[in-house]
């Protein structure tokens, strides 16, 4: 600065002789206008810089809001795949369900078919007298046998593929496994349970194919 000063004393010493006295009395307003000027050169480039830094910021808050929306949508798109999951796999129980329970049950047409001829076998057993059943009586104790075994045989198969007597005799009354053909009072048997039964039931994997027909007892 003070060379500047001089400089400017130098050429203006003829002309102005007033003004570069002043210059050397006053160097001071030289140095305050210079700093004048890089403040005002500062403040300009705080600005800037604060101009550069709201404008990131906005942006930022543009993608802080893009974020808070994809991370609804993929929210919202994981709840839709849990659920078509949780569905799939309800549907696939069920159909599985129902595939089990067609081959439990699909025979249960053919079965109480069956549960005729189980019937006729048991009554032609039962119409034959014990006393009939003799050494002297080949024949009809041959038959006898015969219906015996077979009767026996087609239980067995029965059993096999799930499909049981239903004999109720003194068992409490059950709706979902009897039918009651009448109510009366039995000296000796407690009311609701089973006195007579007139026609065996049968079960089929543990569900009742053909409920057992019975007699009740009811108070007197």
């Amino acid at each position: 600065m003070a060379a500047v000063a001089q400089c400017v004393r130098g050429a203006l010493r003829p002309r102005l002789p007033l003004l570069s006295v002043a210059l050397r009395t006053s160097p001071r307003l030289l140095c305050a206008a210079t700093q004048q000027k890089n403040t005002g050169q500062n403040l300009e480039e705080d600005q800037s810089q604060n101009e550069q830094k709201v404008e990131p910021s906005s942006a930022e808050k543009l993608l802080a809001e893009e974020k808070a929306k994809l991370e609804e949508q993929l929210k919202e798109v994981t709840d839709k795949y849990k659920r078509a999951l949780a569905d799939a796999e309800n549907i696939r129980q069920r159909s599985q369900k129902l595939v089990e329970e067609a081959k439990l049950y699909g025979i249960q047409s053919f079965c109480k078919d069956l549960l005729e001829v189980a019937d006729i076998l048991e009554k032609a057993t039962e119409s034959v007298p014990k006393e009939e059943i003799r050494d002297d009586n080949p024949h009809l104790k041959s038959l006898y046998e015969g219906l015996v075994m077979t009767e026996v045989q087609i239980q067995k198969v029965f059993k096999k593929h799930g499909l049981l007597r239903l004999n109720p005799v003194g068992a409490k009354f059950d709706p979902y496994e009897h039918e009651a053909l009448f109510h009366a009072p039995v000296e000796g048997q407690e009311p609701g349970t089973i006195a007579l039964v007139s026609k065996i039931g049968y079960k089929l994997h543990g569900r009742t194919l053909r409920p057992a027909l019975v007699g009740v007892v009811k108070d007197a």
